[in-house]
């Protein structure tokens, strides 16, 4: 019975190109090291939930059936050792993850990159070394194993959980690693999610965005040229550390969110979302798809707005200091 756990995968959060990057915009997204996790086996002298370890392997035996059968037609984009992981779903791996799912935070691109640094034979390991050309090719390696958990995948996830990096995305074919501005103790901005108290589901979410971006001419329209714009203002003034300049454009795209997504923004954080804008203490947008799931708030006072929805019964998680202590 092996008991070798593997390499530990963070959860990811796309700070800035929800939707609109499926239109050619530019994105933002993070490791986030609050929820990882990790392929391992059940092991009788530490704690394991042996009926989540179970249910979990029997899933993954499904996943190494759509693997291997990529691998008998010869359409697998990487050398995975579709052999190796049957041996080890025999002997009970599965994947002890505390990433929430359906909660915009990437759990199967967590899976996804572990699987993909264990089992494929040329995975790049100097993850920082890798030039923009190989992580194009390693987005579409990705892209394919992820496919089998939602049916399409565009690989961002799985490649920034395998890459451990921020990663700026100029398009969907242009992705590079970026550095964000260092976070100082004695400013007080942060980054923080609000848990909206249910899961989201993505793909009914994102069809019917689509279905509208492809049907109605105002909408698309609208996010051509309004969501768009204030989406690659956010990243660029956020990357050259143009602080009130971003703010300013925060506000622009939590409003034009609430306005023209209202039905991604959870009912249960809308009042709170308004009151963000109102007060200008803080800003909410979408986390992910919406619909449920976590919520992504940005303020120029962390300690005024935690304390704001204590009073409300909600707890902030702090995302900030998980970008390389970042956030201007």
């Amino acid at each position: 019975m092996q008991t070798e756990a593997g390499e530990l995968f963070y959860s990811k959060i796309m700070l800035f190109g929800e939707y609109t990057i499926i239109n050619g915009s530019m994105g933002l997204t993070i490791p986030y090291s609050h929820f990882n996790g990790q392929l391992a086996f059940p092991n009788q002298k530490s704690y394991t939930d042996l009926a989540f370890a179970q249910r979990s392997n029997q899933h993954l035996y499904e996943f190494w059936y759509y693997l291997h059968t990529l691998s008998e037609n010869q359409e697998l984009l990487c050398d995975f050792d579709t052999e190796k992981l049957k041996e080890d779903l025999d002997q009970g791996l599965y994947f002890e993850s505390t990433i929430p799912e359906g909660y915009g935070l990437g759990s199967s691109g967590a899976l996804v990159a572990a699987f993909f640094q264990r089992y494929v034979t040329d995975a790049p390991h100097e993850k920082r070394l890798v030039s923009p050309q190989n992580i194009r090719i390693l987005k579409e390696q990705l892209a394919q194993l992820e496919t089998w958990f939602h049916g399409t995948s565009s690989g961002i996830d799985p490649l920034i959980c395998y890459m451990k990096h921020p990663l700026l995305l100029k398009d969907l074919d242009h992705i590079e690693p970026v550095g964000l501005p260092g976070y100082h103790k004695k400013q007080s901005d942060g980054i923080f999610l609000i848990n909206s108290g249910k899961p989201g589901k993505t793909a009914p979410l994102v069809q019917g965005f689509m279905n509208q971006y492809n049907n109605d001419a105002s909408f698309h329209n609208f996010v051509e040229k309004d969501l768009t714009r204030v989406n690659n203002s956010c990243i660029n003034n956020m990357i050259e550390n143009q602080k009130e300049q971003f703010y300013e454009t925060l506000k622009e795209l939590s409003t034009l969110q609430e306005q023209f997504l209202r039905k991604m923004v959870p009912h249960s954080i809308h009042d709170l979302w308004m009151e963000g804008i109102r007060s200008d203490d803080y800003y909410l947008k979408l986390c992910g798809s919406g619909g449920g799931g976590y919520i992504l708030g940005f303020t120029p006072n962390i300690q005024k707005t935690k304390h704001f929805f204590e009073s409300k019964g909600l707890e902030i998680i702090p995302v900030y200091h998980d970008i390389k202590n970042a956030l201007f």
